[in-house]
This record gives C-alpha cells, structure tokens and sequence, in this order.
C-alpha cells in the first residue's frame, strides 16, 4: 500500500535590498499622487475651477505650476537617488526627504469640506503610510560592523577572502 503525502513547496522568499525597497515606495507614491489628483478632477466644478485660472485658491501661474513641478520632481528624483546613493547619503536623504513631505502632502486637505473630507482623509492617511514605511526603512537601515584600521586588517580580509572562495567552490 502506498502512502501519499503531499509536501508543500515553500516559496523563495530571498531579502530585497534596502534601496529597492525605497525605490519602490517612492513609486507608490508617485503613482499614488498622480492618481489621486487626476481623481481629484472628477470632484464637480474642479475642471470648471480651473478653467477659471484658479487652483484651489491660488491663482494659476508660472510660479504655481513651478511650485507643482518640485512637489512631484523630488519624489521622482529620490527613486533614482534611492538606487544610486551610497548608503549613508542615501539613508539620510531618505530620512529628511520624507519627513518633509509628510506636512506637504497633508496640506492637500486644506481646501477640502466635510462633504470630501472620507477622500482627503483616506488618500492622505496611504500618502503618509508610505512616507511612514520610507522613513522606517531608511531609519532601521542594517548596519555592519566597520573594519579597524591597522595591519591586522590586511590579515584579517586575505583571510576572509580565502574563506569566501573556499565556500563557493
């Protein structure tokens, strides 16, 4: 009689580096912004708004959309530096880029009334859930241990590296 077992085949699962990680929130957050501003245009007398020259409650200028062009521009700037900083700029870059946009993107809801305020308030809560993992990730970054400086370290990294060939033969 034979016995039939069915072993599960577990999913590889391998570490995903740091700065993809990072990449890849801040193209959520892009993408995520880019949506809900087009979602924003669905809100009625918002396209009649700005055929009317107006933004909110600003003016529709050079300056404004200038100002636009940096809002978006950086995130799209950190995706690229998230993957080709070195670790310490790109850990500190991340830290201070994100929490300087948490207040930005709440600013969003300063226009808003009770009747939209479930929209604003749940676009803003996933913009800054984002930002919240960005800075948790760059913050909790893995750090390793620096090599002391001396002619044990020349030793120390001929040894390391016999021991690193050894093990991949």
């Amino acid at each position: 009689m034979t016995i039939r077992t069915h072993t599960q085949k577990l999913l590889d699962n391998p570490p995903v580096p740091v700065q993809a990680k990072l990449a890849a929130a801040w193209t959520s957050l892009m993408f995520f912004v880019i949506y809900i501003d087009y979602f924003h245009l669905y809100k009625p007398g918002a396209i009649d708004q700005i055929r009317g020259g107006e933004i909110y409650e600003f003016d529709i200028s050079g300056f404004l959309l200038t100002i636009f062009v940096v809002v978006i521009g950086i995130p799209a700037l950190m995706i690229l530096l998230s993957m080709t900083l070195s670790a310490r700029m790109n850990r500190a870059t991340n830290l201070i880029v994100a929490a300087l946009y948490i207040p930005v993107m709440v600013f969003n809801a300063a226009s808003t009334d009770w009747e939209w305020a479930s929209f604003y308030a749940l676009s803003i809560g996933i913009e800054v859930l984002i930002l919240a993992f960005i800075l948790r990730s760059a913050w909790t970054w893995t750090r390793i241990p620096a090599v002391p400086a001396g002619p044990a370290t020349d030793s120390e990294m001929t040894q390391r590296s016999r021991d690193t060939r050894t093990n991949t033969v």
